[in-house]
Parts: C-alpha cells; sequence; structure tokens
C-alpha cells in the first residue's frame, strides 16, 4: 500500500506536499531537493565532502528550497528553474543582501564559490545557498497572507520593515527589470497604465499570450485605473528606495516562541525591487492582515484592524512616515499587488503551464483582490487608513 502524504516540510515516507492557491496543499511546482543533489551542489562551494541531510523542505510551491546538514553545519538550499530566475536576477539580490548585512540588518549570509560569485549552475536549474538564518522559524509552515500570530509580532515586524527601509535607503541599483515571480511599482507608478501593461506583454510573450485571450483592459480600467489616479499625485513626494517586496511573518525569524517575541532574522529578498518604503509598507499589510483565503469560499475576507494598527505603529516608533506617505497607503492596498500579480499569471501560464492556476491568478488574484476593497469589508480598511492618516503626526 502506497504511504499516504505527508504534511507540508515534510520529509519523512510520506509525499511531500507544498502550499496551493488556496488551504488545500497539493503537488509542488518542481521536485524536492535530493541530499545527493544538494551534496553535488554544496562541493561547488568548497564545503566539507559527505552527503547532505535535508532537515526541512519549505512547502513554498514556486522553488525547491530546503535546510540541509552537511557535517556539523546547517545551511539553506534554493533551486529556481532559468525560466524563474537568472544568474544575473540572482546576483542583485545577493548584493542587496550583502548591503543590508553590512548596516546591521540580520539578512543571513550568502555563501559564495571560490571565484567569488554566488550562485551555481545546473541543467536548467541555479542554485543558492544561504547561511542559516538566526532565530526561530516560527511561521515557516503557514499558507502566504496568513495573519500575525499576535499584535506584539505585528508591531515588532512593523519596527523592523522600518529599520530594514533606513539600511536599504543607500543601497544604489536601479529597479530590476519585470520578470516571472517580480514585484515592481512599475504600473502604477507609470504615467499611462494601460500602456505599461501592454509593453510589458509586449516583451514577455508568455504573459501576452494569457492577456490576448482576457479583456484585461478593461478590467484594469474599471478596478485598478481609478484608484492609479488618486494614487498619481501623491508619487512625486515618495522617494525611492529598496523594498523588500514580500513582507510577511514566514520571511521572518523571532526571538522567542512567545507572543512578544522580537524579529530576529528576515529571508527571502527574492521580491526586493526599488519602489518606495509606502509600497513596501502596504505589501506587508495586504500580505498579512486580510484573510484572502476565505475570499473564495464565502465571498468575505475579514481584516485584522488590530495587527494593522501595531505593524504601522511598529514601523512609526523607528522611521516616522511623512504626510504623502500616510496618505498613499490607503491608495496603494488596493493595486500594491499589480505588478507581482501579473508575474504570477505569467508563471503559471508559461512556466508550469497551469491554465487553471493562471486563471485563479487574473481573476482571483489581480482583480479579485482589487474588487475586494470595493465591499464593505474593503471600505472600511480604507477609511480606518484614512482616518489615521488625518489624525497621526507626520514628519515633513
Amino acid at each position: 500500500m502506497a504511504a499516504p502524504p505527508g504534511p507540508a516540510g515534510d520529509i519523512g515516507g510520506g509525499a511531500f506536499l507544498a502550499h496551493g492557491m488556496g488551504k488545500t496543499l497539493v503537488e509542488p511546482d518542481w521536485p524536492p531537493l535530493s541530499g545527493e543533489e544538494v551534496s553535488a551542489v554544496l562541493a561547488r562551494y568548497g564545503l566539507p565532502g559527505g552527503t547532505a541531510v535535508p532537515l526541512w523542505r519549505s512547502p513554498r510551491p514556486m522553488s525547491a528550497a530546503a535546510l540541509v546538514r552537511l557535517g556539523g553545519a546547517e545551511v539553506f538550499v534554493k533551486r529556481h528553474h532559468v525560466l524563474v530566475r537568472s544568474a544575473g536576477q540572482l546576483a542583485a539580490e545577493h548584493a542587496f543582501a550583502a548591503h543590508l548585512r553590512a548596516l546591521g540588518v540580520p539578512v543571513p549570509a550568502v555563501l559564495r564559490l571560490p571565484d567569488g560569485t554566488t550562485t551555481v549552475a545546473s541543467g536548467d536549474y541555479r542554485y543558492e545557498v544561504h547561511e542559516r538564518a538566526e532565530g526561530i522559524d516560527l511561521y515557516r509552515d503557514a499558507l502566504s497572507w496568513s495573519p500575525f500570530t499576535s499584535a506584539a509580532h505585528a508591531w515588532a515586524a512593523g519596527a523592523a520593515l522600518a529599520r530594514f527601509h533606513l539600511a536599504s535607503t543607500s543601497f544604489g541599483l536601479p529597479e530590476r527589470p519585470p520578470g516571472v515571480l517580480t514585484n515592481s511599482c512599475a504600473v502604477i507608478a507609470a504615467a499611462d497604465p494601460l500602456a505599461a501593461v501592454g509593453a510589458l506583454a509586449a516583451r514577455r510573450a508568455g504573459l501576452a499570450g494569457y492577456l490576448d485571450g482576457r479583456g484585461w483592459r478593461d478590467d484594469l480600467t474599471r478596478y485598478h485605473l481609478p484608484v492609479i489616479g488618486r494614487l498619481a499625485p501623491l508619487l512625486p513626494a515618495l522617494g525611492r528606495l529598496w523594498g523588500h517586496g514580500d513582507w510577511h511573518p514566514s520571511n521572518l525569524t523571532w526571538t522567542t516562541q512567545a507572543p512578544d517575541a522580537g524579529v530576529a532574522g528576515v529571508i527571502d529578498l527574492g521580491l526586493a525591487n526599488r519602489t518606495f518604503a509606502a509600497h513596501d509598507l502596504a505589501v506587508a499589510i495586504e500580505r498579512s492582515a486580510i484573510a484572502w483565503l476565505d475570499l473564495a469560499d464565502t465571498g468575505g475576507a475579514a481584516v485584522d484592524i488590530p495587527a494593522v494598527d501595531a505593524l504601522l505603529d511598529g514601523y512609526g516608533s523607528v522611521r516616522p512616515l511623512t504626510r504623502a506617505e500616510l496618505s498613499a497607503l490607503a491608495e496603494l492596498l488596493p493595486v500594491v499587488h499589480l505588478e507581482y500579480a501579473l508575474s504570477e499569471v505569467e508563471y503559471f501560464a508559461s512556466v508550469v503551464r497551469s491554465q487553471e492556476n493562471a486563471d485563479l491568478a487574473y481573476d482571483g488574484y489581480l482583480i479579485g483582490h482589487a474588487r475586494w476593497f470595493g465591499t464593505p469589508e474593503g471600505s472600511a480598511l480604507l477609511s480606518h487608513l484614512r482616518r489615521r492618516a488625518d489624525r497621526r503626526p507626520a514628519v515633513p
């Protein structure tokens, strides 16, 4: 009899399952990392010989990653298909990580090969290796959009994001070009957002092939352009910096298992790009304070207002927001996911070739999340942010 499926992250006898587009665990997009595969990669870095032992495999679905032990050391190994990440894209992430570490942000160190580079190529895959992150990985098996388990965690995450932004301000690389599974503000900051999406599709055949079958111009005109129009006057006052791009509980590690734990480490710069602080803060709210996974089942998504306030209070305790940043949050939230959602559509449509998931990314994510902000729940959240901006003192 076949072994029963195991939980996400399982490395025992059961089948390895990953997070899907909803609450159900699914088969991963990519085969899990094996001990032999990882051993060959780590040998390229000049690490001691022997067989690497996977201790835990990440359940995130769009790459393959594992915490492994080799000898007495533990490292984190991540594998990407070349259609998802190139060596150049990873080099930008690694340069950003080194910059942050030099300024005291607790980002795990990236291992370098003897020639000074940071990635290994093998066939259609690219590998990167990081030191194990400091602290306790409390949320490592949490599904996407899972909430903070306490307001104190949200406060600590906000303060940590502010410290991250203070350090990232001096990172000088330009914005990364659009790609599969990447984040940016290229469309929402464009003078003509529809033209920007059209130009993006013209350079990316996989995205164009999908969008050609959808009425995307009408959809964006209805759900996104009114918000982008309200945001546009605020953009000149929002200075650019590199943001994390995916700030949520499971991309942080923690000092203890207690509800009042602090942030010990920051992981996964895969969506990092040059945006602006309020954009990154809106991403943090969108990723952790709205129960998006309930939307498909119930048509509603509850909002954790105490977590929103705690996140913003923690952030402001380190880096007070300007008046423009405070005002921009409510206009950013309904559209902050736009660029990443398009890149996710492209990933499903042209890399793993799942029409079902591409449709979910388009209808449920790109359009569905923007449309939700017109519901009573979504409108209440935006009104709360606007009232907060009106009563909070701001720095010039």
